[in-house]
């Protein structure tokens, strides 16, 4: 077989899916044979010239029934890849061509085929990988993570398989809420859901009745009290060194996930009327933490009476943005060979409505959404799920009727259970296990942490914050451009007060030149580059103020904690998510094949080397 004919075999093999059909097996003839996958080669393949030139030094036939690919299939008789990933789920090449036919060095070979590939896929109009992961609806990488290794897929829904319109669902969830808290007595009247007001990614100060922003290692940066923003000094007299600490749940509550908005508006408003007096203390007999477990009391009963998800259920249309993309992504996963899951804290009846309304219409050939889920528990109480055991019931009528069940099998629909109960049903553990959701804590975390399942956080708000870096490009630059004009000047100046500090003890300066600098000459230097640093702080402070403001007006980026460094949320998404991205539906555009690959971690000095590589060129 030459390599043209390879070439446009895998052309021939390849096919994109529409909303109503979907492509049939690439190879007619499969069989598996000591946990490989084997395809034969009986296929026929209809040719396309797409590749300009051949560098095979021989054609080479193939055999009719030979085995020409192979998956291995089976965790025990995979290796490890060079960055420590598994090897299931590879395709290997059996017969056909081998190293030796493709001539020259590998690096140049290399560069031809890559050039090759990607004008074959222009060719087939498919996106390349890289714009694909250079866009808002990118999935960023933590940690190196084979897709092709993952035996099962397990996923969260709401706000994960289905996005709910924040100020739709928030705002009738904090409607609830306030009625509750109007009927025990809380002065409501005139308050408003709004959603700018909080962002995921905020700690609560339950003890003081603020909302903060910290960055990576804790340090808060951004302060609210009520619905008041503090100043840079009154968080600095307020807070002074004092840390962020999650552990500490008495004080500290994260805004893991969207549905923490509704709550965490209402409980900022209220601190309002708290300080003004107008909330007694036989509703709130311990301040500011009282408020907040009288709020969280109030949003729980919104939950649990059902008046909001029955109102939800009987118009989805108005709370969820449909993605006709969604089930698709999960077609081609299913049939790569993940085995899907489906794991929801809602009810039987709630999961079947909306991922009725949700999947139904998009999917293909009269199939419905439970027909891509080998199992679907739901009421599955996490993250105790990941943490310890649980009674499993089995769902067997359509009403929701359920019977005590000690073992899962495949295909069943479930309420309760545990994961190991998962693991022990699928046969499959661990790191072969992805899960998707969009809490961090409930999710991510603790999937990871119990299990070491490996994982993906979905996080919506990425798409909005993509897109403002980019817009804001060009304000980031200049205001980069004035610190970096005050370091420059900031570094004379300190060179001079030393020199000036020398002098006065009767010292010589640094250098012989600085030694013999008059003195008039050294002061008034000294005046100009103060005055300058002054005005350059008048002007960088508000700009700094401003950053981030196309995202949030308050709080600025959601992955960042001022110009330079990381917010909380995002040091937790990098130690828990493998992965990351807006959306479920962005996994169509990479295939369930994909190789993610951890991007270069920049180091305070790397900067220092690159500069110095630079002029050694220069």
């Amino acid at each position: 077989m030459s390599c043209s004919t390879v070439c446009q075999a895998v052309v021939s093999c390849m096919s994109i899916p529409n909303s109503t059909s979907r492509s049939t097996a690439v190879f007619s003839n499969t069989q598996k044979l000591d946990g490989a996958l084997v395809f034969r080669s009986s296929v026929s393949y209809n040719r396309v010239n797409v590749f300009s030139s051949c560098r095979c030094s021989a054609a080479t036939s193939v055999p009719p029934g030979e085995d020409v690919f192979s998956v291995v299939t089976s965790s025990t008789t995979s290796e490890v890849d060079y960055l420590g990933e598994s090897t299931k789920g590879d395709l290997n090449l059996n017969f056909g061509i081998d190293g030796n036919t493709l001539q020259g060095p590998v690096e140049e070979v290399a560069k031809m085929e890559a050039q090759e590939a990607e004008n074959l896929l222009q060719h087939l109009g498919i996106p390349v990988p890289y714009n694909a992961r250079h866009s808002p609806r990118g999935i960023f990488c933590s940690r190196t993570l084979n897709l092709r290794s993952i035996s099962a897929i397990g996923y969260d829904m709401d706000y994960t398989l289905m996005h709910y319109n924040v100020m739709a669902w928030e705002g009738r969830a904090y409607d609830y809420c306030m009625e509750n808290l109007r009927n025990v007595g809380f002065p409501v009247d005139g308050l408003a859901f709004d959603p700018d007001l909080v962002i995921r990614g905020l700690v609560i100060d339950k003890e003081k009745g603020n909302l903060v922003k910290a960055d990576r290692f804790g340090y808060i940066k951004r302060a609210m009290h009520g619905t008041r923003m503090l100043s840079t000094r009154e968080v600095s007299e307020i807070y002074g060194r004092e840390l962020v600490d999650l552990r500490k749940e008495s004080k500290w509550e994260f805004l893991n996930t969207l549905f923490s908005v509704s709550e965490a508006v209402a409980y900022m408003q209220l601190v309002d009327r708290l300080d003004k007096g107008v909330i007694g203390p036989d509703l709130c007999p311990n301040e500011y933490k009282g408020l907040y477990k009288a709020v969280g009391k109030a949003l729980f009963r919104a939950h649990v009476e059902g008046q909001l998800k029955s109102e939800i259920m009987s118009k989805p249309e108005l709370f969820v943005e449909p993605d006709p993309e969604l089930p698709l992504a999960l077609l081609d996963q299913k049939e790569a060979g993940k085995r899907l899951l489906l794991i929801t804290n809602s009810d039987y009846h709630y999961t079947d409505k909306m991922m009725q309304h949700s999947f139904n219409r998009y999917l293909p050939n009269d199939m419905n959404w439970r027909d891509l889920f080998e199992m679907v528990i739901v009421s599955a109480r996490k993250p105790e799920f990941f943490q310890m055991a649980h009674p499993m019931y089995e769902v067997v009528t359509g009403e929701g009727l359920m019977r005590p069940c000690f073992k899962a099998r495949p295909g069943g629909l479930y309420s309760g259970g545990s994961a190991q109960m998962i693991e022990s049903s699928l046969n499959v553990h661990g790191d072969e296990i992805l899960y998707v959701g969009d809490h961090i804590y409930t999710d991510v975390s603790q999937s990871k942490v119990h299990l070491r399942w490996r994982t993906a956080l979905i996080c919506r708000e990425l798409e909005e914050e993509y897109n403002a870096l980019i817009h804001s490009q060009e304000e980031r630059a200049s205001l980069i451009d004035l610190i970096n004009k005050k370091e420059v000047l900031g570094d004379l100046f300190n060179q001079l007060r030393l020199a000036l500090q020398r002098r006065t003890e009767g010292r010589p300066a640094q250098t012989l030149a600085a030694t013999h600098m008059e003195d008039n000459e050294l002061t008034e230097s000294m005046q100009k580059l103060l005055v300058v640093m002054q005005r350059l702080d008048q002007k960088i402070g508000p700009m700094l103020d401003e950053d981030g403001e196309l995202f949030n007006k308050r709080w600025g980026y959601l992955s960042r904690a001022g110009l330079w460094d990381k917010s909380h949320l995002m040091r937790q998404i990098e130690k828990y998510a493998d992965i990351y991205t807006s959306r479920v539906s962005n996994f169509l555009h990479y295939t369930p094949f994909m190789y993610f690959r951890a991007q270069e971690q920049n180091l305070a000095h790397d900067s220092y080397t690159f500069d110095h590589l630079r002029r050694e060129e220069n």
